[in-house]
Parts: structure tokens; C-alpha cells; sequence
């Protein structure tokens, strides 16, 4: 029978939290897992079995886990763009990190799949007049970028992605936010409007032709480079 995890009041670990954020259940991000592994030839493993142990944090007796396989580490920690160590951690509860005041940050991420890129249409007026943007989603403090990416671009277009590497950080000339930019790979998902309340559309485009929906000079320059794509930028 499916043991229904989205339904649990309470979460163990940073990996548990994140497999709900993806609102999968174990047996199913087992599922995808398994098909991640083979897209990128990773060598880990992951049954349901496993995958239970690993998010209660602890053995079924209560004893700590232990050390987590290597090959089944780097699996999980490719998925989400976190350690093993922070994923197998009990997350942090927001109020008792707000020890600072922290600046508003925004991941974004630049979802390639081949020679297209992902990108979203916003619903009414944005702070610089462009309505097609890449996939981006509030950082919160103590959470990586990487991570950040890899669900708001799931949440927002039902698309799995795993991150690459970053491609910068700064402030947003137009919008104030601090931005940190993610590369990301597609892996799976037909690309849909999940998040109708913030977007009109979504869509894969050529990026030879990305600066007919973003002006070039407002993309940033590094998205620029990443995409072999010439000019300068300044926004997006």
C-alpha cells in the first residue's frame, strides 16, 4: 500500500522536506531518482526502503544512520544541489534562524534542454516592463540557490531540472532584489503553467532567438556567455 507521506504534519529532515516540496510521494521520488540516475549515468541506488530510513534521519532503533553510500550521496545531493549532510539534517524552522534581518534574495534559473531554454510569462505589471523571465523563487535563509531553482522551476512548470553551477550574483538594477543565477540541465517534465496565480505561459524557445521575448540588454552578461549568445546585459 502508498504510504502517504504528503500527508504527514510533521518533517524529519531537509530531505524529507524536499521530496514534499516536490509534492512526491517516497515511492515515486524513488521512481525518478532511478530515471535521474540513468539519465546522467550515476552508479547510486535508492529503494523506497532506503529512501524512508534516509529521511527519518535515524534506524528504525533509534541509532544514528551511519554513513550514507557514497554513489547514493552524490545521487541525492546532484538532485537537489545540497550536501548529504544538509539533506539528512533536521531543517531549520525560520523563526529561530531570524536572529539577522536578512535581504530579500531571488534564485533564478536558466533551464536548458538542448538548444532551447525554459521561460515563464508573468501575470500583469513587472518591475521592468519584460513579462518573459526564467523560473525564480525566493530564497530563504539557510537554503541553498541550487535548491531554490531546482523546485521554483518544478513548481512553476512542472520541469525537473538538476543545477550545473551558478553563474553570478548581484543586485537587480530594476527590481532591488538580489539575484543569484543557477545553469540548469532539463531532465524530465513536459514544460506547463503550474503556477497560474504568477504566470500567463510557459515555454520553450530557441535561445537564438531569446532576445525577441528579453531585450539583450537586459539579460544578465554571464546568462549571455553561458548561452553563446553576444551583447551586454543588464537586467533579467
Amino acid at each position: 500500500m502508498v504510504e502517504k507521506e504528503l500527508g504527514h504534519s510533521s518533517v524529519r529532515t531537509v530531505l524529507e522536506q524536499q521530496i514534499r516540496n516536490r509534492r512526491q510521494t517516497f515511492e515515486e521520488f524513488a521512481e525518478y531518482a532511478e530515471r535521474f540516475a540513468r539519465e546522467y549515468s550515476e552508479p547510486g541506488t535508492l529503494s523506497v526502503r532506503h529512501l524512508q530510513r534516509l529521511v527519518a534521519g535515524r534506524r528504525a532503533d533509534g541509532s544514528p544512520l551511519g554513513r550514507v553510500r557514497p554513489a547514493t550521496a552524490r545521487l541525492l545531493e546532484r538532485i537537489f544541489g545540497l550536501s548529504i549532510d544538509e539533506l539528512l539534517a533536521p531543517p531549520v524552522v525560520a523563526e529561530q534562524q531570524a536572529v539577522t534581518v536578512h535581504p530579500l534574495r531571488v534564485a533564478v534559473a536558466v533551464v536548458l534542454k538542448g538548444k532551447d531554454v525554459l521561460v515563464v510569462r508573468r501575470r500583469g505589471e513587472v518591475a521592468d516592463g519584460v513579462p518573459w523571465q526564467f523560473p525564480a523563487g525566493m530564497i530563504k535563509p539557510g537554503v541553498q540557490p541550487d535548491a531554490v531553482a531546482i523546485r521554483e522551476t518544478l513548481g512553476e512548470t512542472a520541469v525537473h531540472c538538476v543545477a550545473r553551477h551558478g553563474l553570478g550574483s548581484r543586485l537587480h538594477p530594476a527590481t532591488k532584489v538580489f539575484c543569484d543565477y543557477v545553469l540548469c540541465d532539463y531532465v524530465t517534465g513536459e514544460a506547463t503553467n503550474v503556477d497560474v496565480f504568477e504566470n500567463v505561459d510557459v515555454a520553450w524557445v530557441d535561445k537564438a532567438v531569446l532576445t525577441r521575448l528579453i531585450p539583450v540588454d537586459r539579460i544578465y552578461p554571464p546568462i549571455l556567455d553561458a548561452l553563446e549568445l553576444s551583447g551586454e546585459g543588464a537586467c533579467v
